[in-house]
């Protein structure tokens, strides 16, 4: 699969001048995802059916990319299978798709994802991420549902993994973990 491996990889997707967190399901080889109604990701996938997995190690991004619109320079256009698609202009690496809805509900599109060529490393250099990281990436998914309900477990969820944030993570990881405060108050 390249970049992607068998369970939920967490990815900032980017679709036309949109970028948000998203988990990308690979599951016996094939690749999906589950979109929430209503979201900018959603409606550009149905209008333009394709989608970008962007792989990046800066937390600030996943913060920003939860709760705020990125700035136009902050992407690339690029061609990925014949199609101009748009990527994360500072990313580690990035892999397009063609995504076809396959199934709706109430309130979610499931999606299956075919890769538009070979995902792409950007730049040469792979590196590993902290626990710091990993506390920023499950306290923004937490943060994204608490905006919307204020439920105190996922407060406690949230204060948890920015706990580790600030013991394990790098002077990055705790700028993002200001910035996710600022987001929730």
């Amino acid at each position: 699969m390249g970049l992607l491996r068998e369970g939920i990889n967490e990815v900032i997707a980017t679709t036309r001048d949109n970028a948000a967190p998203m988990g990308i399901i690979c599951r016996n080889g094939a690749l999906s995802m589950v979109l929430f109604k209503g979201s900018h990701t959603e409606a550009n996938i149905r209008r333009d059916g394709w989608v970008v997995a962007n792989v990046t190690h800066d937390p600030a991004v996943w913060v920003r990319t939860a709760f705020a619109d990125l700035p136009p320079e902050a992407f690339v256009e690029i061609e990925a299978g014949g199609r101009a698609v748009q990527r994360l202009a500072a990313c580690e690496a990035w892999a397009a798709f063609r995504a076809t809805v396959r199934h709706e509900t109430a309130e979610t599109y499931f999606v299956a994802l075919e890769p538009l060529g070979e995902g792409v490393i950007a730049g040469g250099k792979v590196q590993a991420h902290n626990r710091g990281f990993a506390g920023i990436i499950e306290a923004t998914v937490h943060a994204t549902r608490y905006v919307q309900n204020g439920d105190p477990a996922l407060k406690a969820l949230i204060d948890h993994h920015l706990a580790i944030v600030r013991k394990c993570g790098g002077p990055r990881e705790r700028e993002a973990a200001a910035l996710l405060e600022e987001y929730i108050i």
